[in-house]
């Protein structure tokens, strides 16, 4: 397994480890090395064609940390990832509040250009369903890095300073399939989250037929006015959660498009994230005041 600390410039990101998961089919091939691209505007970076899975590693000062850690799943269509928006930002929230925390760089689709660009055309040509059917394989990979991610956090609590019942996992999107499968198709108790956090999650790619085993408590956002349909998906499980009687915890906001994160639109959606701070406290995954 590959540590590699980092110095102060990287955001105070403190170790790079690469993932042992799933091995790909011999047939996927990324020609290109993973990539970090600057969007249109310049503001925010994206990643594409990660071929091997990754965690970032950021803690907080001891004299915060108070035991939980958060794997930390950015969205991107399976065709890139949000590194900023919804990776780098949301990490330095938790360490902000005490939580250790991992962003994963899950295996993304083989892009040969543009990824921005390719998923918009494979979408509006293929449609979304005609996609998902296309990149089952690859899915299984990212979801299998979520699980793999979970288990090493876990596995390596004690070097830390993580309570291994206290490590969870949130995603975004395409992120929030990784999150969303790691509650659904868990396969042990080393691969479990404690909680997990879909966050307008793409759940159309998981397995959502039957409820887990043993459930863990579930937040979940999203918005009203989600141009990918996805507010239906999250309602459907919030709805199965509480029908068992399981904690979930719903916030529907009336606007805030798909893909908001932890940027800052002058709407109410903006608030989810002490939405969740606030749930978290509920669960005494740690101490959050605004």
């Amino acid at each position: 397994m590959l540590c590699t600390f980092l110095g102060i410039s990287t955001s105070n990101a403190q170790q790079i480890i690469e993932l042992k998961s799933t091995p790909a089919p011999d047939d996927m091939v990324w020609e290109k090395s993973e990539q970090i691209i600057a969007t249109p505007n310049g503001d925010e970076n994206i990643v594409a064609n990660v071929s091997v899975p990754t965690l970032t590693v950021y803690l907080p000062s001891k004299e915060k940390a108070n035991g939980t850690a958060m794997v930390i799943a950015p969205g991107g269509g399976f065709h890139m990832l949000a590194i900023d928006n919804e990776g780098t930002e949301v990490a330095k929230w938790c360490v902000e509040h005490g939580i250790a925390a991992f962003v994963l760089k899950y295996r993304l689709v083989p892009t040969s250009g543009d990824p921005v660009a390719e998923f918009r055309q494979k979408i509006s040509t293929m449609g979304s369903a005609e996609m998902d059917k296309l990149i089952t394989p690859l899915v299984t990979l990212s979801k299998a890095d979520g699980l793999a991610a979970i288990k090493y956090v876990r596995e390596n609590a004690t070097d830390y300073g993580v309570q291994s019942n206290k490590i969870g996992i949130i995603g975004f999107s395409a992120g929030g399939s990784v999150a969303g499968a790691a509650a659904y198709e868990y396969t042990s108790a080393a691969d479990r989250p404690d909680f997990a956090a879909p966050i307008y999650p793409a759940l159309q790619v998981v397995d959502t037929s039957s409820l887990p085993e043993n459930p863990m408590p579930m937040f979940i956002a999203v918005t009203g006015d989600d141009f990918f349909g996805f507010q239906s998906l999250s309602i459907e499980a919030f709805q199965q959660w509480n029908t068992a009687k399981q904690p979930v915890e719903l916030h529907m906001y009336e606007k805030g498009g798909h893909g908001f994160g932890m940027r800052k639109q002058g709407l109410p959606s903006d608030q989810w994230i002490n939405a969740f701070g606030a749930w978290l406290d509920q669960h005494d995954f740690i101490e959050f005041k605004i």
